[in-house]
């Protein structure tokens, strides 16, 4: 899974900036009219929603427009320390422990050479993990650049372009080690502890769950709630505890078996208010899977607000200073290549060889070269797999249970304005209808700092009627992506887009929408029992990725665990030591096996990112190349 915006004309007056209510609130003025709280772009109504409200012209402005959400006071943007309680918690300390075990496993048994599909971050962690136990993997990219779903690259003007908007939780015990691991922390930039919330009903208004500082989990995070006066009564939170209390006492347990309910479902099972929904699980959905409440499972949902109830800094967030291709997977490369492994782009794989036992022969490049391996590893998505799954696999029931897998469809927009808007220096939950999450990056990342102009980036979800929502985004035009999410802003910010305003308000000098057919894994209710184990029943061939079976959902911190999981079965298999084994297939699926043809692999066509699981900016050609690899999301 950003606010702000138009700035005047330069030379004439600053627009005025509302104070935002103090939490909590005041008491009410002497004249008996209720102070409102806006926050960055507050409306420049004196009514909203019924309620008449006063406003504060604040004296100062800080040149860079950046205010804190929590005050509404200007503030030069910061960034803070790497939060303290992350190297205690139990997960962190989990994997620590599996790097420590397959360093540890290194000499032991033959060095492996591994062959691995796949250069996005889980084949990457799985090639510097294997580094680590002594072994030799060969990562082989199909794009000329790394990151699969985290990839960047620039336009024409030299300006870098994201797959997505991406932000790092202090609940990534795996990323944060990985950090650690490849000495770059300094790259993280942390921000304030707080989650920020567009009011959609309050145009311009915003709120904030702030986490105090010295509360441990999980009183930090009911404090938080409880503080906030503007998004829940106390009746509404109060009836919302006893539906979340058996997560809390059974934990993952719990969690796991309410994967056959939506979120809507769980509401309506345990009584809980509506507005919950309409508040705060709409911007979590979106967030976490770029899906609307009715279609995801309530699993994803409770296993987010696990990590985050239980670890104390778990929420804070922060941002790579600057795009994930250079900052994160160059460093993994160098890591990588340092100790005798091979990272390689531009090697897209032609199909799967098999032997007569179905084991991995080799993995057959489009340029007619035969990789041959040791080990051999897929780190492809989901939909990729199955496009490239050869024929003597076909009938497997492990290998067809991933037929119940798809990736979801999500938009990524980057909006040059060609000024400075109002901003924080965070990430923003829209709570619109359109958009997710977003960030001013011209403050929030280093690399795109600029003190003049705003650069934007926003998740356009859902897109699809796949993933709850009423229009098929996907099969649109960038120009008409671009004019909803225009119109959007202008309704969420009306002091700082718009035609309405005295200079016509901020303009667009210039845009990229980045269409991503094919995302993290759907995770509707009842897909999570599909998720296939790292180790298969093939003796050669492992399984990577953030699909796979791994406690963190489809996520940066879920492809990191999934790659690391997959190193460590062939580490351990090459060290003679015992592997966690099979998943147990789904009943569902072995009932069905008798009906399985064996069928040749589709393979897949075209040389765009978009063949390969990534995203791109398709242009006016968007419709020939979905067509071409996407067909169903025309026609959606």
């Amino acid at each position: 899974m950003s606010l702000a915006f138009v700035q005047p004309l330069h030379g004439a007056a600053p627009l005025p900036l509302l104070r935002a209510q103090q939490t909590p609130p005041k008491a009410p003025p002497a004249d008996g009219m209720k102070s409102s709280s806006l926050i960055v772009g507050g409306a420049a109504c004196a009514v909203a929603a019924g309620r008449t409200r006063r406003t504060k012209v604040l004296a100062t402005e800080s040149r860079t427009r950046t205010v804190n959400p929590a005050t509404n006071e200007p503030e030069d943007p910061k960034d803070f320390p790497k939060p303290s309680c992350i190297n205690e918690t139990d997960n962190y300390k989990e994997s620590e422990a599996l790097t420590q075990k397959l360093m540890a496993l290194k000499g032991k048994g033959e060095s492996k050479t591994v062959a691995i599909i796949g250069g996005g971050l889980s084949g990457l962690a799985c090639a510097k993990y294997l580094v680590d136990a002594g072994h030799k993997p060969i990562v082989l990219e199909a794009r000329d650049c790394l990151g699969g779903k985290v990839s960047a690259w620039k336009d024409k003007d030299g300006d870098w372009v994201e797959t997505g908007l991406h932000i790092f939780f202090g609940a990534y015990p795996n990323m944060m080690n990985l950090f650690s691991e490849l000495d770059i922390e300094d790259r993280l930039q942390w921000k304030r502890h707080q989650m920020i919330f567009a009011m959609q009903e309050l145009p311009g208004e915003f709120t904030t769950f702030d986490f105090l500082e010295g509360i441990p989990a999980p009183f930090n995070f009911g404090l938080s709630i409880l503080l906030n006066q503007k998004m829940l009564t106390l009746p509404e939170k109060l009836q919302t505890a006893p539906a979340l209390l058996p997560m809390l006492v059974e934990g993952q347990k719990f969690i796991d078996l309410q994967d056959e309910l939506s979120v809507l479902n769980f509401m309506e099972k345990y009584g809980m208010p509506d507005r919950i929904n309409t508040e705060v699980f709409i911007a979590m959905a979106k967030a976490l899977d770029f899906i609307d409440p009715e279609k995801l499972s309530m699993t994803v949902v409770l296993t987010a607000m696990n990590r985050f109830l239980n670890e104390t800094d778990g929420l804070q967030m922060a941002f790579i200073d600057g795009n994930q291709t250079v900052r994160l997977c160059e460093p993994l490369k160098e890591y990588i290549e340092s100790r005798g492994g091979q990272v390689l782009c531009e090697k897209p794989l032609a199909r799967i060889e098999t032997n007569e036992d179905g084991s991995v022969k080799c993995f057959k490049l489009r340029n007619g070269q035969e990789v041959v391996a040791d080990e051999y590893v897929s780190s492809v998505p989901c939909d990729i797999m199955k496009r490239i799954l050869p024929r003597a696999w076909s009938t497997d029931p492990f290998f067809r249970q991933i037929d119940e897998l798809e990736g979801i469809p999500v938009i990524n927009i980057h909006l040059w304005f060609d000024r400075k808007l109002l901003n924080v220096n965070h990430l923003c939950f829209s709570r619109s209808p359109l958009l997710s999450v977003y960030a001013d990056m011209s403050t929030c990342c280093k690399e795109y700092e600029d003190q003049d102009k705003s650069m934007l980036e926003l998740v356009f979800a859902p897109c699809s009627p796949i993933a709850g929502g009423g229009v098929n985004w996907m099969g649109k035009s960038d120009e008409e992506i671009v004019a909803a999410t225009m119109k959007e802003l202008e309704r969420l910010f009306p002091t700082e887009i718009g035609e309405h305003l005295p200079d016509g308000g901020a303009k667009l000098l210039k845009h990229a929408v980045v269409k991503v057919p094919r995302s993290v894994y759907a995770a509707i209710p009842g897909r999570n029992k599909f998720r296939p184990s790292q180790e298969t029943p093939i003796k050669n061939f492992t399984l990577a990725g953030d699909w796979t079976s791994q406690k963190f959902l489809g996520s940066m911190e879920g492809a990191i665990l999934g790659g690391k999981l997959a190193a460590e079965v062939v580490a351990c298999k090459a060290a003679g030591e015992p592997t966690k084994g099979l998943k147990e297939v789904d009943p569902s699926i072995l009932a069905k096996k008798d009906t399985f043809v064996a069928k040749d692999p589709m393979g897949v066509k075209g040389k765009t990112p978009i063949a390969f699981g990534g995203g791109e900016v398709l242009g006016s050609g968007f419709e020939r190349k979905l067509r071409d690899q996407e067909a169903v999301l025309l026609e959606a």
